[in-house]
């Protein structure tokens, strides 16, 4: 496994872990589809979230931004109602879109941002 994709891999756990410890449940990691993929899907309360985890050691809020471009943002919406049409359980379920940004220089080791984006 290559540094980079070892890295992202230590993030997501991380991430998943985070999100346990904050009261979400987690539905799937690496929801994959020929043209976009998830890295969390989640659940509390009243809410599925659409998690994007991103570990940025050597990062910077810019950074953040430039990896989480309107292309970018489209991709996970897209690959989020195509997950929501195959899981018909959740389609009464509020949808949000929130990010993890972890060790990004300046920021807590892990950055929760909610509601990154709206579809």
């Amino acid at each position: 496994m290559s540094d980079i994709r070892q890295i992202g891999s230590e993030g997501e756990n991380r991430a998943a872990s985070y999100l346990e410890n904050n009261g979400y449940e987690i539905l799937h990691r690496n929801f994959r589809l020929r043209d976009g993929e998830i890295d969390i899907v989640a659940s509390r309360d009243d809410f599925i979230v659409f998690v994007e985890v991103k570990t940025l050691p050597g990062g910077n809020a810019e950074i953040l931004a430039h990896e989480l471009n309107k292309i970018k943002q489209k991709k996970i919406i897209k690959t989020a109602k195509r997950y929501l049409q195959k899981y018909r359980q959740y389609s009464n379920k509020l949808v949000r879109f929130d990010v993890l940004a972890l060790d990004v220089p300046g920021l807590d080791p892990v950055y929760h941002i909610e509601n990154a984006f709206l579809e």
